[in-house]
């Protein structure tokens, strides 16, 4: 398998060949030693390693001392909201944002529904490109209500949106999220790195605390550098 060149790509092809190797294993079943991998693509073992990190960190693989890496055993946990910090830190990636757009808006009306407010109302719009490792993974787009957080452009653009509205007591305890799949336009694929009209995942998201709508993101995601992870169940025996 060809790796290019670049910071943490080659870390994220192996991370991925591995995904896909035991993707529907059972739980238990090995996964590939690290002096295999390191064989097979000819890359360091601390690259392996840190592919493999990212695994368990997900809750993918579980390494049991003196024995190996193993397919793990579904974690019975509520998938929780996480913003894209602490959704790369998850993965083993290094979060990076780059603020395209703060401003002060008039909110349209689909931004205006989806928060509760009048047409027309002052919103703050927070358009940010993100990357892990250095890669372009999202293009997103935030609406925040700003009655429920005055001052928040003039106090500096934090790192991550979520601290901040923790900080506030206003960090999301349950969102609303839509996922889609479409092609990208030519601005977004320019950001992205990508070819125009290459697949991607739209994700929408309106978060809230108690009956109070905090939010509403619309995130571009790159198909190949995000892979939705969810957890599903139902408690009852």
């Amino acid at each position: 398998m060809l790796l290019r060149d670049g910071r943490g790509l080659k870390h994220v092809v192996v991370r991925e060949y591995v995904r896909e190797l035991v993707a529907g294993s059972a739980p238990g079943s090995p996964a590939p030693s690290e002096r295999e991998l390191v064989t097979q693509f000819g890359v360091a073992r601390m690259t392996v390693r840190q592919a493999l990190d990212a695994l368990v960190a997900e809750g993918l693989l579980e390494r049991i001392p003196g024995r190996g890496t193993f397919v793990a055993r579904p974690r019975r946990e509520p998938t929780r909201i996480t913003g894209f910090t602490e959704e790369m830190s998850r993965r083993g990636l290094l979060a990076e944002s780059q603020t395209l757009v703060a401003r002060r808006e008039q909110a349209g009306p689909g931004v205006a529904r989806a928060l509760n407010l009048t047409e027309g109302d002052a919103v703050i719009h927070w358009r940010r490109l993100r990357r892990g490792d250095a890669v372009p993974v999202c293009l997103e787009d935030n609406y925040l209500n700003e009655i429920l957080l005055p001052g928040f452009l003039q106090s500096g653009m934090p790192t991550s949106l979520y601290d901040a509205l923790s900080a506030r007591g206003l960090r999301p305890t349950w969102a609303e999220d839509s996922i889609s799949a479409d092609v990208a336009t030519a601005e977004e694929a320019d950001l992205l790195e990508i070819e125009p009209a290459t697949v991607v995942l739209r994700h929408s998201r309106r978060g809230m605390v108690g009956d109070k709508i905090v939010n509403v993101s619309r995130s571009v995601y790159r198909a190949d550098r995000f892979t939705l992870w969810l957890q599903l169940g139902d408690d009852a025996d």
